[in-house]
């Protein structure tokens, strides 16, 4: 019997052909090739990929036996997911691999700005002393500003720590009880930007914290500040950030990551005050040896039809088939609930309803926890690290299952506690022979409507004309209305507004729709990958 086809599609460390093992046959191309990618992905039942290789849906197309696409990094950019879980192949990644790399540099990065390290060493080698010139400042009993909390986070501050900083943190995710214990105060994202004299961002990439350190958030901070942005290009608007150089209102900057890569020509270059370096944040030997190791030994659980923890669209394992649909819609609830939450929950159920209970659904407690955590931490989430976020936040989750569903063949429900003692909900189940995903139910709103990528929630007093407000302004702004259901407590009372729309609704017209209805709820909803 022949042994499975694993292509290596670039250049990965020996450990990674060693975690592997003699059970394969390893086959090598360059992937970055598109000729060469094409006709050699095609009998391969899984393919091993850095940053290089685009598996997107012409590969996928081409791949006729292929079951797991193993990225030996963190990101995605390069991979189809989408196309990927609808191929039913399996996309690991290793999530943890980098992170002790990626903080490193972050303080590097701090650390070269504020000793202008790179102007000084440039200077030196073209034959100029110049002690006086490159005079600069210690980290030692300065404030430091973490901008997300995460995995990543915590590390960078637990090293600026060691410097004799004071550290305080943004991350409406995160309960300030857990921060305490690390030595870190919580603080509005205004209060950060007043306090600090260093900043570091370590934020994912979302819809909302693109763009999230701009104009005005540059407008509070002191001249003296030095930013390090070593997480997601975009996240720190470029053109604010070179204005604010120029005129002096930031002293210095750090950049590891850029808006749009491969970067070589930026405005921000002409600077001596700022240090960049092209997205090395995972550029180390140990890195990319962790991450080989990691992706070799799912690629294993993969091909052998074991459970895969690192696998981001998929679990791969022993689950039933009535349960796999329901995983995917679990996971989109879960991005629902902390998008309606706005922080995340001390309490969290995970409630399920049905025939499939008579299964093993463990399964859906998780893909709930990878939903919920997915759009709020800058690392991977998974479903071998969602658990550990949520301990590591101080929730409480529970998985609760019952055979009876009145109104539903099968019912998935997340209903979690806030902080202030508020409740929020959001259910979903599976309709038709094609397994249609639908929303039944917003905070205790009946409704039946589809989660398309891009969702918006109204809560406003029942009264005539609202539906037509909104259209109408949605229509102004050339935002296309897929889906709308209106519930509604009473007559004149409590009334619910869910939209599905074919693009993001900007800040700008939700603020409008808001004021045009007095509506004391609204939440934006993105489900893009």
């Amino acid at each position: 019997m022949s042994k499975p086809v694993v292509l290596i599609a670039e250049e990965l460390s020996p450990a990674t052909v060693e975690a592997l093992g003699p059970d394969f046959e390893i086959r090598t191309c360059n992937g970055a090739d598109r000729a060469e990618l094409l006709p050699a992905i095609v009998d391969a039942d899984a393919i091993l990929i850095r940053s290089a290789t685009k598996v997107d849906a012409e590969a996928l197309a081409a791949a006729t036996r292929l079951k797991v696409v193993a990225r030996a990094g963190v990101g995605l950019d390069n991979v189809d997911v989408r196309a990927a879980t609808q191929s039913g192949v399996m996309v690991v990644n290793a999530p943890t691999s980098n992170i002790v790399s990626a903080a490193e540099l972050a303080v590097a990065l701090m650390l070269a700005a504020a000793r202008h390290v790179a102007p000084a060493s440039a200077a030196l080698k073209d034959g100029q002393w110049k002690r006086s010139k490159f005079t600069g400042i210690e980290l030692y009993e300065k404030t430091v500003g973490i901008v997300g909390l995460g995995r990543i986070g915590v590390l960078v501050a637990q090293r600026l720590s060691a410097f004799g900083m004071k550290v305080i943190a943004y991350d409406p995710y995160v309960q300030a009880g857990r921060a305490a214990q690390m030595g870190v105060r919580l603080v509005s994202l205004e209060e950060l930007l007043e306090q600090s004299d260093f900043m570091s961002v370590h934020l994912p990439k979302t819809p909302e914290t693109l763009g999230l350190i701009g104009d005005d958030e540059l407008a509070r901070v002191k001249p003296s500040l030095v930013l390090v942005n070593a997480a997601r290009g975009g996240i720190v608007d470029e053109h604010a950030l070179y204005v604010a150089l120029k005129e002096g209102r930031v002293a210095a900057a750090g950049l590891d990551v850029f808006a749009s890569e491969p970067c070589t020509d930026s405005p921000l270059f002409e600077f001596e005050n700022v240090v960049a370096t092209p997205h090395l944040g995972a550029s180390t030997d140990e890195a990319q040896e962790k991450a080989g190791i990691a992706v070799a030994k799912s690629v294993r659980l993969a091909l052998s039809g074991e459970l895969v923890p690192d696998a981001v669209n998929v679990q791969g394992g022993v689950i039933a088939e009535d349960v796999r649909p329901g995983i995917p819609l679990t996971e989109k609830l879960g991005r629902i609930f902390t998008a309606l939450a706005g922080e995340i929950a001390q309490q969290l159920d995970v409630e399920v309803r049905g025939e499939i209970t008579q299964y093993d659904v463990k399964v859906l407690e998780l893909a709930a926890l990878k939903g919920v955590f997915s759009d709020v931490v800058e690392e991977s989430v998974s479903y071998v690290n969602a658990p550990v976020l949520a301990a590591e936040r101080g929730v409480a989750v529970r998985l609760v299952t019952e055979g009876e569903s009145p109104d539903h063949r099968n019912l998935i429900t997340l209903r979690g506690t806030l902080a202030d003692g508020s409740q929020v909900s959001v259910s979903g189940t599976l309709i038709g022979i094609s397994q249609r995903e639908r929303l039944v139910e917003v905070q205790g709103y009946d409704m039946d409507i589809e989660p398309t990528d891009h969702l918006a929630f109204f809560r406003y007093t029942d009264r005539p004309g609202m539906v037509g407000t909104v259209g109408g302004i949605l229509g102004a702004a050339q935002v296309n209305i897929g889906g709308m259901q209106v519930a509604r407590d009473t007559k004149g009372g409590e009334a619910l507004v869910a939209l599905s729309v074919d693009s993001a609704i900007p800040a700008p017209v939700l603020e409008e729709i808001a004021q045009a209805m007095d509506a004391g709820f609204v939440r934006a909803v993105d489900l893009t990958e």
